[in-house]
Parts: C-alpha cells; structure tokens; sequence
C-alpha cells in the first residue's frame, strides 16, 4: 500500500500520479489528512487492504507534501553505517548511535527549493525513514516492526559550519534550516517494499552520483533502532525516524564538497520513489 499527502489530503495511491480521496472513499471515517489516519492506524489498514483502488483523483508531483506533515518528533540517528561512521572520524557505535532531532519547522515535501544558509557549508544525507503508527513504549525488537505504519525516503539535509561550531556540536541546529527535512514522495507499507531490511539507496548532485548504499548495511536496522528508542521515549503515531546515512557525504570528502546555489539533488530508494531539491543562495522577494 502507498499512501501519500496531496494538498493536505490523504490519498491511496493507484499509480504514481492517481488514486483515491481517503476521506471521500471511507464516507469519512477515515482522514481528510494523514495526520488522523495515523492516529486509527490499525482501523485504516483493515478498511485500505480491502478498498478498491482507482485513479479518481489525479495529481502532480508539486502538490505533495510530506507523508507525515505534523509528526510530534522528528528523531534522527547519526553514524549508523560504518563506513559513514569512518569517513566522519569516529568508530562505528555498539550501543545507540548519536541520536539528535530535525526540528519540526524543517519539515517539508519530497521536492523543494532550499534556501543556502549564508557563510555555511551545506551537505547531502539520503535517509531511509520510518514513519511510527502505534505508540510505542519499551517495544521489544521482535516486535518492533508492528508499531511501523510505513517507510519513505528523507534528506538529513546539514550545514556544517553550525552543526560543527562552539565548544560541542549543534546537531540538531545545523540540520533544522527551514526545508532541511524533505521527505516523501510518499509513505509506502513495510509488506510493500522488496525487502524491509535490504534497500539499496542513493543521492545524486547534478547528475554524479554520491552516495549508493543499502540499509542491509545499518548498525542499527529499523527494528532495533524502533525498539532501542521506545527504551527511553515514548514513539507517537506519525513521528518520524531518520535511520542514518550511507557514507559518501560531501563533508568525508577529499577535497570536501558542498552544494551550490543552481544545484539539484535527486536521493532514491529502492520500492520508494525518488526526491528533488534545488538550492538558492537567497529566498525570492516577494512581489509588490
């Protein structure tokens, strides 16, 4: 099952650019947003695994928004694959990964334009996402992957002048620009995917490809990391995980790279879809 936001509605995806209004085909049991149907998530997928999916609604790739557009939390795990962890400069973890937030305010759709923060250096980490869809409270690992409602791609999009600066890093600053959380295109269901446990993904600037990993390779597989949070925090419906980055950020780089203004970034997942940003040195001025 693939779910996505079309202006602010949910909407159960036939193809790529149609599907059905949840809100209009449950008689309004379920929806108009995805916010709602995460909170019913059990009652939602008994009613979509049986509802007849057609192309009633038709829509364009600029009227997505993020699949989970007003999630609680956004938590997000540093240094879960071990060749990003080397290129970084620290040893791969063995216990939780550096575990920070994107603020909500970062949050946007599957294809942006991104504003450059001026004097900083702004890099690419394509992300496999988990989208929760039952509290979660000390979930054990076996079972973790029953309080995932689906997986998308994310950006961690960083600035690391500031996530960098002062006397300890700013993690969660440097990642929390406004439009430094694309996520999307759309939220697809666990049994829906290849394999939940081996994606291939990756992230191209301009066309050169940098990063190409699989989530086969995560320190931390989705449900350890679901399970491993739920010890300390309590998991809502409709928060967001970013599990980590395969290596081959522009920051591991030699010489370091970073995106410029005119730049496009595409970030794919295997069975997901794909995103694109472009990056600006200057928001427009508005009219009049």
């Amino acid at each position: 099952m693939r779910l996505a936001n079309v202006e602010g509605r949910a909407v159960l995806l036939a193809s790529d650019d149609a599907g059905i209004d949840v809100e209009h085909s449950s008689d309004g049991k379920f929806g108009p947003g995805l916010s709602a149907i995460f909170e019913n998530w059990d009652s939602f997928r008994v009613w979509a695994d049986h509802a007849a999916v057609t192309a009633e609604v038709t829509f364009t790739r600029d009227q997505l928004g993020s699949p989970s557009p007003q999630p609680k939390q956004i938590v997000a795990i540093g240094l879960n694959y071990s060749a990003h962890a080397a290129e970084s400069g620290f040893a791969a973890p063995d216990r939780l990964p550096p575990t920070f937030t994107k603020f909500v305010s970062s949050l946007t759709g599957p294809d942006a334009e991104v504003v450059l923060p001026a004097g900083g250096n702004t890099d690419w980490e394509v992300e496999l996402v988990a989208i929760i869809g039952r509290t979660a409270t000390r979930v054990k690992e076996d079972e973790a992957w029953n309080y995932v409602a689906g997986l998308t791609i994310g950006q961690d999009i960083s600035e690391r002048v500031s996530q960098l600066a002062g006397p300890a890093p700013q993690f969660s600053l440097g990642k929390s620009f406004p439009k430094f959380a694309p996520v999307g295109p759309w939220l697809v269901t666990p049994d829906a995917v290849p394999d939940r446990d081996e994606l291939s993904l990756s992230c191209a600037v301009n066309g050169q490809t940098m990063q190409d990993g699989s989530t086969r390779d995560l320190i931390f597989p989705v449900a350890r990391l679901v399970s491993e949070l739920s010890q300390t925090i309590t998991l809502y419906p409709g928060d967001i995980i970013f599990t980590g980055t395969p290596a081959g950020v522009g920051v591991g780089r030699t010489p370091q790279q970073f995106l410029q203004p005119g730049d496009e970034l595409v970030s794919r997942i295997e069975g997901l879809g794909e995103m694109r940003q472009t990056f600006v040195s200057k928001a427009p001025e508005a009219e009049g």
